[in-house]
């Protein structure tokens, strides 16, 4: 292990002797940039966290937000990145069981879970094919045997990801508020390990993960054993409700050393352990290889000594292992031993503290570069045009992903995958609806209007339900930080969520920031991914198809904002143009605005306008009610007819209402100062758009569907 010369003397100044082979790595562990976040932790602090539903605890390892009655919601987000590069059903499988124990050490049960997902170009690269497909079946492997329902994310395919794959797991967890886990320690308690056992799988996973991936270290990729999970689960709840435990926390990233470290320093204790003690799955496994293994399915508990013959007696019935590893100390210093012997004395602020780095930051030179827009080229007519965004994989329907996740276990989920938001039912009648998007293409070409727009987004989605956004996680996801370049493109990005959230007062509850997101080809594109939580007071707007003569409302204003659209880059190979950029103050006065209807009972349903535009936003809607629909582009604006139809401008909606109830939709919106349009109704069987009385493109409704259900299904099997 080489520590970076700020870190050298930083031991130095602090230890003042020579690290222990155990200390070497302990440290290398947990300052490593995946578990000590040393490039973006002071940043970070710019993010608003607190809220009128924000519970704050020493030691969560996931948001919690108080939705009344005595309930919680808990929600948190993780990455499984290099790993599911090297081994995608591996990595992508411990990516869930990671992001639940984070709910479960809360003391909330995991109800349902989401991802987000990238890959290379699968039309054309097996193995970006190969990669997709396994990871996908990891997630629903252990999803499914675990009972929790996958309920939605989102997939984007892009150049930037060749040979490599981001793997995004958000989980939310339901409980009672009165038996959140309190995280606190006396002296004396016992210090427990229950869960799977240690073996060398993950040995180094954090280091793995904290550099470019240059070669396929599998020994760095920890194994899944989803049914031990399970009864993890059930015997931790089973813990909880009997009293037993005073604090916890998953072992993830950098395994015992992280845990034992971070619980230390969260609260205020010193910890000894002796690795004898660990029950491990390989008997040679040296004493630094026990400290620093990732493996999976392990918990740490923090318990009073009266309690530890209900916690064997439970993890007997449960069948799972559970040792004591050792006590709770007065002197906060992290002890570990081996037998009689000392391997490691360190304080545990110190060991948990990593030293920050400042980083440099300039604004890119591709930036100054990027080609202006270019005239209209269109070899296609604007049908061909929209039959090839409807097959493309970024658009096309993503049935063939959550078809293979069973999202409905539980009984919870009431609007299931496939629409703007997935919604759940919480026991006190009301309901939660969740949703995570991200956008590449717009991050590369503007990185704080770009981020942005990810968190607009996921809001307007869970707005489409009839929810207001409570809270939401993000997942910042870079190249090298190291590069002033790459690290002034996640200030941006995490300068413009900041001030997005805090405009709309919507607190950050949790988040991850992955760098070194690089292969051979160079860095990823800026990749910030936002998930939101939205409450519904009673039942969300479940969607309703379309009908006959039911009108087309377009809320919010189309925009010369073709850059990063899928139009430039699937139709044209374009990359340059003017991104969509966000207008705070309609943003909020048109989720506003939309909220009203729906509460008012006036929607039939809402559709979020983002990727592919207009036209693509109005297509789905004739595709799920198997109708057709006249539009006149000229009620939209004076752009060009390719502008109307396929720029992604943000704070759009369409809605679906009958005409009954027409007139008192728009006066609602007049009252309330927001731009609208009624673009025409839902008629035959036949996509039509006109601008100046004349036809500019004509679909029939079945062709369409064609290509939006089946074509990525059909890539997947016969590319």
């Amino acid at each position: 292990m080489s520590f970076q010369e700020h870190e050298k003397l930083h031991i130095e100044k602090n230890v003042k002797r020579e690290l222990t082979t155990t200390e070497s790595q302990i440290l290398a562990a947990e300052w490593s940039e995946h578990c000590s976040y040393k490039s973006s932790k002071q940043h970070l602090k710019m993010l608003p966290t607190t809220g009128p539903n924000v519970i704050v605890e020493k030691g969560y390892d996931s948001g919690v937000l108080d939705v009344g009655d005595g309930y919680v919601v808990t929600v948190h987000i993780e990455s499984h990145n290099h790993p599911s590069a090297v081994e995608p059903f591996g990595g992508a499988a411990t990516g869930v069981g990671g992001v639940i124990r984070d709910i479960l050490s809360a003391g909330t049960r995991p109800i349902a879970l989401f991802d987000g997902l990238r890959f290379g170009n699968i039309e054309t690269d097996s193995h970006a094919r190969w990669l997709f497909k396994n990871a996908v079946a990891g997630i629903a492997d252990y999803g499914n045997c675990l009972g929790i329902p996958t309920i939605g994310g989102e997939v984007e395919f892009d150049e930037c990801y060749k040979n490599y794959a981001l793997v995004d797991v958000a989980a939310v967890g339901f409980g009672k508020k009165s038996k959140l886990i309190k995280n606190h320690a006396n002296i004396d308690d016992l210090v427990i390990l229950i869960g799977g056992s240690t073996g060398r799988d993950g040995v180094g996973g954090s280091q793995f993960a904290s550099d470019a991936l240059e070669g396929e270290d599998r020994s760095a990729v920890q194994i899944p054993d989803p049914f031990i999970e399970k009864l993890i689960i059930e015997a931790i709840l089973e813990c909880r409700d009997q009293n037993c435990i005073n604090a916890m926390k998953d072992l993830g990233g950098g395994g015992l050393s992280c845990a034992i470290s971070e619980t230390a320093e969260s609260l205020g204790i010193g910890i000894e352990l002796d690795v004898k003690n660990v029950h491990l799955r390989e008997s040679d496994l040296a004493p630094e290889e026990i400290m620093i293994s990732e493996s999976q399915e392990r918990m740490l508990v923090i318990a009073s000594p009266d309690n530890l013959s209900k916690i064997n007696s439970i993890c007997d019935k449960f069948r799972i292992q559970c040792s004591v590893l050792g006590k709770v100390k007065e002197d906060k210093m992290m002890h570990v031993k081996n037998g009689n012997e000392t391997i490691a004395l360190l304080p545990a602020d110190f060991v948990a503290r990593g030293p920050l780095i400042s980083r440099e930051k300039s604004k890119p030179k591709y930036l100054s570069n990027l080609p202006v827009a270019p005239e209209s080229q269109n070899n296609l007519s604007l049908t061909d045009v929209l039959l090839k965004l409807l097959s493309s994989p970024n658009i096309a329907s993503k049935h063939w992903v959550y078809r293979q996740y069973d999202h409905e276990v539980g009984i919870r989920t009431v609007i299931k995958p496939g629409y703007d938001s997935s919604v759940l039912r919480l026991d006190n009648g009301k309901s939660l609806s969740v949703k995570i998007d991200g956008n590449p293409k717009h991050c590369y070409l503007n990185p704080r209007q770009g981020a942005i727009g990810c968190f607009e987004e996921a809001c307007r989605n869970v707005v489409c339900t009839g929810a207001t956004p409570i809270g939401m996680v993000d997942h910042l996801q870079f190249g090298n930080p190291e590069d002033p370049e790459i690290f002034w493109t996640f200030m941006e990005s995490i300068e413009g969520i900041t001030d997005f959230a805090k405009s709309l007062n919507i607190p950050c509850v949790g988040g991850k920031v992955s760098f070194y997101n690089e292969t051979n080809d160079g860095p990823i594109k800026p990749t910030p991914l936002i998930g939101v939580l939205g409450l519904i007071d009673s039942s969300p707007l479940h969607p309703n198809p379309p009908s006959e003569n039911d009108v087309i409302l377009l809320i919010g204003e189309t925009k010369d904002e073709l850059g990063g659209s899928e139009y430039y880059e699937y139709i044209h190979n374009f990359v340059g143009g003017t991104a969509p950029s966000v207008d705070v103050s309609n943003s909020k006065k048109n989720m506003d605005s939309v909220l009203s209807l729906i509460s008012e009972n006036l929607v039939k349903t809402a559709h979020d306008c983002s990727k592919g535009g207009l036209a693509i936003a109005i297509s789905e809607l004739c595709i799920f009610g198997k109708v057709g629909c006249h539009v006149n582009l000229n009620k939209v604006s004076t752009l060009s007819t390719e502008k109307i139809l396929f720029s992604e401008s943000h704070s759009r909606y369409v809605l679906v209402i009958e005409k009954s109830k027409l007139d008192s939709v728009k006066n609602i919106l007049s009252e309330k100062n927001c731009s609208f349009s009624e673009l025409g109704i839902f008629t035959s069987d036949q996509i039509i758009f006109e601008s100046d009385s004349n036809p500019v493109l004509e679909l029939i409704v079945d062709k369409a569907e064609n290509n939006y259900l089946n074509s990525l299904g059909k890539i997947i099997q016969n590319g």
